[in-house]
């Protein structure tokens, strides 16, 4: 999308939304629902290697429950990581560009059906609507390639500065940025300094647009300690970013981190909360029973809409369920719209056509 204005990219689209777009939900535990193991400091990345069928199959069910932005199985997936593995760095930027590649045919793919089925609707809950579609690169902080879990507590220790995590990750910007990807999703960034360190990166000649995703413990500060308030200005003063928010964070938090957010920012709101479960770095995996009941997730999403967020969706722990919910709770989504036609090149242009 290089050739599109990165100022009215995501105003466009939110227009084209009805003025709300759904994020996906989680990948990993949908890969893992499908029969992936994960139990590898690549995580989900791992399916690139393994089983890249599963990856486009997860995007699938997102697409059919009603998303408007998947997002690519490169969270944790780094070069440094795959060369720890034994891999060549040119493989690891192999991979990157698999993820965003096996993305961008699910969104042809769920095209293709739109096209060939009669109803928009179908009686098992799946959607068939034309629409516009945007494909997110992800990329994790340095904490989720450390895979210890401390993109939760962004302690990075006092040996990792700005320019050390501009290095880390140049190039695997560099590389997605090439990928035929709308927009890069940053996420879970959880800390200031990582922050600061994406700003100056996207400024390095980038030329498709960015979101930034922050994550908290407690609702008012990013998971580090630093403040929100200062790490949203961050992503505000960088005009390549079209829209900050929160990812990765109970839903109990949300409400006053969009507060929070819309005092230094007017770029659009995303927000895709986690379940409300709690994550043990030292088992690796989610605590069970210490969330909300997925009906109580979607409950908040019109709230948060009330609020001022205009990208919803869900992370860790939520499902096709979660988003398919989201999707039927959204009166702009319930009610009567311009039949809209999406078009994608060859080139990977959106196109948009409204009958």
């Amino acid at each position: 999308m290089s050739n599109v204005d990165v100022d009215t990219l995501m105003s466009d689209f939110l227009r084209k939304s009805s003025g709300v777009a759904l994020i996906d939900g989680g990948l990993a535990t949908e890969l893992e629902r499908y029969g992936a193991d994960l139990n590898d400091p690549l995580w989900s990345a791992k399916c690139l290697l393994t089983s890249p069928h599963l990856i486009r199959q997860v995007h699938l069910d997102y697409l059919e429950a009603g998303a408007d932005i998947i997002i690519t199985a490169s969270y944790q997936a780094t070069i440094q990581g795959f060369e720890a593995k034994g891999y060549s760095s040119e493989d690891g930027e192999s991979m990157l560009r698999k993820s965003v590649e096996i993305a961008c045919e699910a969104r042809d793919l769920y095209h293709q059906r739109c096209h060939e089925s009669s109803v928009d609707y179908t009686g098992d809950g799946r959607i068939f609507k034309q629409r516009p579609i945007l494909v997110a690169a992800s990329v994790g902080s340095y904490g989720a390639y450390l895979a210890d879990g401390s993109e939760y507590s962004g302690d990075y220790g006092d040996a990792i500065n700005l320019e050390f995590l501009k290095g880390f990750h140049r190039r695997r910007v560099q590389v997605l940025a090439e990928s035929g990807a709308d927009l890069i999703a940053f996420e879970t960034i959880p800390n200031k300094l990582e922050a600061q360190a994406f700003s100056e990166l996207l400024e390095e000649g980038i030329n498709i647009p960015a979101w930034f995703a922050f994550n908290s413990k407690d609702g008012v500060n990013v998971v580090s300690g630093d403040s929100l308030a200062e790490c949203a200005s961050i992503a505000d003063s960088c005009k390549k970013v079209i829209a900050v928010g929160i990812n990765c964070t109970p839903p109990r938090f949300i409400g006053g981190l969009i507060s929070t957010i819309k005092k230094v920012t007017n770029k659009p709101i995303l927000i895709y909360p986690n379940s409300g479960e709690s994550y043990d770095a030292q088992l690796k995996q989610w605590v069970q029973n210490t969330g909300v009941l997925e009906e109580d997730f979607v409950s908040y999403v019109n709230t948060w809409c009330e609020m001022g967020a205009s990208l919803v969706g869900g992370c860790c722990r939520t499902t096709p369920d979660t988003i398919r919910a989201i999707h039927k709770t959204l009166p702009s989504r319930s009610a009567p719209t311009s039949v809209v036609e999406n078009l994608q090149s060859e080139s990977g242009r959106l196109m948009i056509k409204t009958a």
